[in-house]
């Protein structure tokens, strides 16, 4: 049977087999992925996540082609189209957080992972929408500047928060791969609500230099994409220390000696130990068909050789203990913002959070920035930041120590007990859920795989939560249950495209 191309399936190995034979090339992709850009973005479902697309997307690519013609691949990423939340500076496109007052305003340079991309040759196709990074719309999940994202599986839901834009750009098929960044829940609910493998790594362990950010203490960027091979390809890219983000010395010495896709194992789950985690089930809302699923997929783990323990239990009450110690966000966003605006060059129309959040006509802004402003919090003696600080260490050597008192790779749970929610108004208690904020509160390394699908169509995915530094092993687990399972699908609202097969 002859080898053949296939867009909505591709991996990142599928699409430089193709490049080796000749049958594709990075112009070609570029063009593939723009066109279904066109038929499904502004047109057909109207999915709305591109906010702007690289004018000089097409003349990149065929310099790629021709550096792959003389000199060969600089990585397996060469020629490879990445989508960007944009939150992630791009010096030929704008960098705005979804926030109007930012329309048009374009950085002088590169954030740091987006460099590193391209050094590795891949190519930076679009910015795509978000929850907005400054300012208050009343609809969830929507910007000021874009909008709301609709989600391709279910076009009256959300596909997922704050990284909506990367979750619907990869799951209609926009690019290969994409970025998204998370303060709370914004790599791992788009992930989950998109059908997608994501992960939000050990805090420290990728730079956020250039990137828009409020949580000074932990604050990830990360990959998503369609596979884990693909994922752990771009993480080898864009993981590692970063001398103009500090938090990354955290990372020294932690990185495996081997790269991150040398552990992507088929026969991962065989002689691991996992433990379902008792109180993930214990948040609301609470969907039936999701608990179904996620009582299939942890099935899965035994089936194919895990030792599952179930349940394994903190003995808190972990809903109320993460709204009573939240996310010491609250307190570092002002000084986050600041030291954001101090990265750009002259010219950039802010200098400080003041003159950015505030008084902008027409534009809402958010009470807490402005109390925030008024009332500046001292970080070195504010007794309340200080108490969430001691919350979260309390809770990550709680975590920690229930995966040492039985031995484990990892906790798994469902990421969350409900699909997708319908869009609208972010305040109306049909959209009142309370996200489990663990990984980003501890810091502590969260995959997610796709669990497949309710009845009425809505994608839920499983996280899997590791010990710090232990992408590794996520990865192998990740990639485990992966090749077991089949939960992936193309959604109905954007189907393939002709000349998107190729076979040769």
């Amino acid at each position: 049977m002859a080898p053949s191309f296939n867009l909505t399936t591709a991996s990142i190995d599928d699409i430089n087999a193709a490049f080796d034979a000749g049958a594709l090339t990075s112009e070609r992709l570029v063009e593939l992925y723009l066109a279904r850009i066109a038929a499904y973005d502004a047109a057909g479902p109207r999915i709305n996540a591109v906010l702007a697309l690289n004018d000089g997307a097409l003349e990149a690519a065929r310099q790629l082609d021709e550096e792959r013609r003389t000199s060969g691949p600089r990585s397996p990423l060469h020629g490879i189209p990445v989508i960007a939340k944009d939150v992630f500076d791009t010096a030929e496109m704008p960098t705005t957080g979804g926030y109007l007052p930012l329309q048009d305003v374009v950085p002088a340079r590169d954030c740091t992972i987006v460099e590193r991309l391209r050094e590795a040759g891949a190519l930076i196709l679009a910015k795509v929408n978000l929850s907005d990074w400054y300012g208050n719309p009343d609809t969830m999940a929507s910007s000021t500047l874009g909008g709301s994202t609709l989600n391709p599986f279910c076009l009256e839901r959300t596909p997922g928060w704050s990284s909506a834009g990367t979750g619907a750009g990869l799951a209609a098929h926009f690019a290969t791969i994409g970025l998204g960044s998370e303060t709370g829940f914004s790599i791992r609910t788009p992930t989950s609500d998109s059908n997608l493998f994501g992960l939000s790594t050990t805090s420290g362990l990728i730079s956020r230099a250039g990137q828009m950010w409020s949580y000074i203490t932990g604050e990830r960027g990360g990959p998503m994409a369609h596979s884990v091979a693909d994922l752990a390809a771009t993480l080898e890219v864009i993981a590692g220390f970063d001398s103009d983000d500090l938090w990354t010395a955290n990372s020294l010495g932690k990185m495996p000696l081997q790269p991150y896709t040398s552990f992507l194992d088929p026969a991962g789950l065989r002689g691991a130990r996992v433990g379902v985690l008792k109180e993930a089930w214990d948040f609301t809302p609470c969907d039936p068909a999701v608990l179904e699923l996620a009582k299939a997929a942890i099935k899965v783990f035994g089936d194919h050789g895990a030792e599952v323990f179930d349940p394994v239990a903190l003995d808190i009450n972990l809903p109320g203990y993460l709204l009573a110690n939240g996310l010491p966000s609250k307190f570092e966003r002002i000084q986050a913002i600041n030291q954001y605006l101090s990265r750009q060059a002259p010219g950039y129309p802010f200098t400080h959070a003041r003159d950015l959040l505030l008084d902008h006509p027409g534009v809402p802004e958010r009470p807490q920035d402005r109390e925030a402003l008024t009332t500046p919090i001292d970080l070195d003696r504010d007794p309340q930041y200080r108490a969430t600080l001691e919350g979260r260490t309390r809770l990550r050597e709680m975590v920690v120590g229930l995966m040492d008192r039985y031995g484990l790779d990892a906790l798994i749970y469902p990421h969350k007990l409900h699909g997708p929610l319908v869009i609208g108004p972010k305040d109306d208690p049909e959209r009142a859920y309370q996200p489990n904020q663990m990984s980003p509160l501890t810091g502590l390394p969260a995959f997610i795989v796709p669990m497949g699908f309710t009845e009425d169509g809505l994608p839920v995915g499983l996280e899997i939560l590791g010990r710090p530094w232990s992408e590794p092993t996520l990865i192998k687990l990740a990639s485990g249950f992966e090749a077991v399972t089949n939960n992936r699908r193309v959604p109905a609202s954007t189907p393939p495209l002709p000349g998107e097969c190729i076979e040769y």
